[in-house]
């Protein structure tokens, strides 16, 4: 037997160790700044240099970073850099045992466990007959939230096909997909669901056919239309999980607006060339996509959305160059996470996964969360009544709000509604009284002159306006939609329930379709007689900061 000679360690590795130590055991956490160099050697011990040379150490395996001008912050410790930590603790370490989150919302570094759903009974499945039958194999999986589970996808072009690829094998019950777009022939290189015979079609409806093929159990449903606009707040409110498969700032703005107003997670996914990221954002846990935006970022929407007619136009013009490798990798990313969310497990809310395909590399930041983000905003109680956009005037939904408000209440819009253009160059007016989705640039410039005109737009419905005969839908109130209203004191919430059954039915391509209950409307042009405003529906509120 050859005997090994004792290997002698250096004070730098002692301390070297006995840091990595401290941080499996979660003394000191991941993202967080260790103490000043000047302290923590005063605590271990040791001098200065000799502090140095530990932190060197651990620089170079990357346990800790270095932010010049900043200090040292600990790096999540996972895969080969958990393994190379244990190495350097050695006898230090007392304690490698799996730990709970801790109240900060950071978990702990330790090896990680896969969960384990309790009481899961064994079953055997027919591998002959269920398409599924692999995943109860899952320690974790449960086939009833997964068939349960409403998904929806923003955006149906190579993301978006993986990820309704991926969701719909996966058994996820019901998705819904939305996409403004059409197919054309540069699509076919990296969308795996359209077809050369799909050219022209629109892409959320040859995606959702796409999906019924694949999985016929699955329920599918798409919208061809615009997110920013066209979707109701309340298809938002029932979604488990939202996945955005966008290519463009404005589209992650107001999704993720969306998803924080009713408190639900969401899923972004982003894709160019080789390089892609994959980001988990959710109410309450960390940053959201707001926060994530630069001052430059912020400086260029601004200048976009200078000119309101020309922001929706700009959004239309985003040309990224992608690869279908790369949209399946991100694409698989994402429909894990949603996965995961869905079985409420652990997932990385409020950092970005980055994967550049160039090397084969991926790392995971965390985003700073800003205390005053405009995002961070969450509805309070909401009111259901039996209206629809189509059929319901200003007027009428107005009176309902005002008797539960008071007279000085008023409806706020998601969108600016243009109320006129003028030019002044011919003195000419056009009154259109229409949302500015429906207004284009082109349209902005006189027809006489070709100057830009002048746009009057607000975003309040007060009671004193000429059009309040005009429907909700015809002022860009979308079906399903929850209308924010207030009083100058407090806020209150108003869903257009009326719309639900035919807005959100997951019955796209089915052989049959269920009947379902006509709910009780209040009948247009039919007085409303509410004696007091007790009598309201309305219940819930959420308080204005004095």
């Amino acid at each position: 037997m050859k005997i090994q000679p004792v290997q002698q360690k250096s004070l730098s590795e002692i301390v070297a160790g006995k840091i990595a130590a401290l941080i499996l055991e979660g003394e000191f956490l991941p993202n967080h700044q260790l103490p000043a160099e000047r302290d923590l050697g005063v605590q271990l011990d040791v001098s200065r240099s000799s502090l140095r040379e530990a932190l060197k150490i651990l620089g170079e395996h990357k346990l800790i970073e270095a932010r010049p001008g900043v200090g040292w912050f600990v790096q999540p410790i996972e895969g080969s850099k958990f393994i190379k930590a244990q190495e350097l603790a050695q006898s230090e370490l007392r304690v490698t045992v799996h730990k709970e989150p801790s109240s900060t919302g950071e978990r702990p570094p330790g090896p990680r466990r896969l969960p384990v759903t309790k009481d899961k009974p064994l079953k055997i499945p027919n591998l002959s007959k269920d398409r599924l039958g692999t995943f109860e194999f899952i320690s974790w999986w449960e086939r009833d939230k997964v068939a349960a589970a409403k998904v929806l996808v923003v955006g149906a072009g190579a993301l978006g096909n993986e990820v309704v690829k991926n969701l719909t094998l996966m058994g996820v019950g019901q998705i819904l997909i939305i996409d403004f777009d059409t197919i054309e022939a540069a699509n076919l290189s990296r969308s795996v669901l359209f077809r050369e015979t799909d050219n022209k079609k629109k892409k959320s409806q040859v995606v959702a056919a796409r999906a019924k093929e694949i999985n016929p159990n699955t329920k599918v449903q798409y919208l061809y239309g615009d997110v920013t606009t066209e979707l109701g707040l309340g298809i938002i409110r029932r979604m488990d999980v939202i996945i955005g498969c966008l290519d463009n700032r404005e589209a992650r703005l107001e999704i993720n607006r969306f998803a924080h107003w009713m408190g639900k997670p969401w899923v972004d996914g982003a894709i160019q060339e080789l390089l892609g990221l994959v980001r988990v954002f959710v109410p309450g846990e960390g940053a959201c996509y707001e926060c994530t935006l630069t001052e430059q970022a912020r400086r260029d929407l601004a200048l976009r959305y200078s000119c309101p007619l020309l922001a929706r136009q700009n959004i239309l013009l985003g040309k990224v160059p992608t690869t279908p490798t790369t949209a399946s990798i991100i694409g698989a990313m994402q429909s894990q996470e949603a996965l995961k969310l869905i079985h409420g497990m652990e997932v990385p809310a409020g950092k970005v996964i980055h994967y550049n395909g160039l090397n084969n590399q991926m790392h995971t930041t965390a985003y700073t969360r800003r205390d005053d983000c405009e995002s961070h905003w969450i509805y309070g109680d909401i009111t259901e009544l039996p209206l629809s956009a189509q059929t319901t005037t200003l007027k009428e939904l107005l009176k309902i709000i005002k008797i539960d408000l008071g007279e000085e209440a008023v409806i706020e819009l998601d969108q600016e509604l243009v109320l006129k253009l003028e030019c002044k160059h011919c003195n000419t007016t056009d009154n259109t009284i229409s949302p500015m989705s429906q207004v284009s640039f082109e349209a902005g410039h006189c027809p006489n002159c070709g100057n830009m005109r002048e746009v009057t737009m607000t975003h309040l419905i007060t009671g004193e306006e000429s059009f309040l005969g005009r429907t909700l839908a015809s002022v860009g109130i979308p079906p399903l939609h929850i209308l924010r209203a207030n009083n100058t004191e407090e806020y209150r919430f108003y869903e257009l329930t009326g719309d639900l059954e035919e807005t959100l039915h997951f019955k796209h391509f089915e052989n049959t379709v269920d009947q379902v209950p006509v709910r009780d409307r209040i009948k247009i042009g039919k007085p409303i007689k509410i004696k007091s405003p007790a009598q309201n529906p309305a219940a819930g509120k959420i308080k204005l900061k004095d």
